[in-house]
């Protein structure tokens, strides 16, 4: 099961089960759910949009079934300055593609050394996706749509990279 041990969740839950719920619905892909830890309105319909379509009992309550039935809610991990490895190195590999095109700016190489070339990049791509600029990869950039059809930032890089 992707989101094992999960706690029961219903509208007006506040905190991590909800952030990991509302990272399970971006990658159904409903890139309407913004990850903020609240479940309010806009979280309640999607639930019941993806019950509905998995045909569960439509209710907009998270219990054991509907945690079954979605794709895992781990967060991807959080990178900057300082971060390395293989996601850092996917990353630079997805800024670099896309830079010429929209962002504009390059990690100018791929090393998985996520550095200032690297955060000058990411920060670009935040401006582009118009989200908080601050050279820092965490929920609201990985949830960064991009131009592929039902594509974010971290579908692109890749979600084997989720964290639990």
């Amino acid at each position: 099961m992707a989101n094992p041990g999960q706690p029961t969740i219903a509208i007006n839950a506040i905190g991590t089960a909800v952030r990991r719920l509302q990272r399970a619905l971006r990658r159904t892909p409903n890139h309407g759910v913004v990850v903020d830890g609240n479940f309010g309105p806009v979280t309640e319909q999607a639930v019941k949009e993806f019950q509905q379509g998995a045909n569960l009992q439509v209710d907009g309550v998270v219990g054991p079934q509907t945690w079954g039935a979605l794709p895992d809610g781990g967060p991807m991990p959080l990178l900057q300055q300082g971060s390395t490895g293989p996601v850092v190195e996917r990353l630079q590999t997805t800024l670099t593609n896309g830079a010429a095109d929209w962002w504009g700016v390059t990690p100018q190489g791929v090393d998985g050394i996520f550095g200032p070339n690297t955060k000058a990049a990411v920060k670009a791509f935040q401006g582009w996706g118009h989200v908080a600029v601050d050279g820092i990869v965490g929920d609201l950039t990985w949830s960064v749509p991009m131009q592929a059809a039902n594509a974010t930032l971290e579908t692109v890089v890749g979600l084997q990279f989720v964290t639990g």
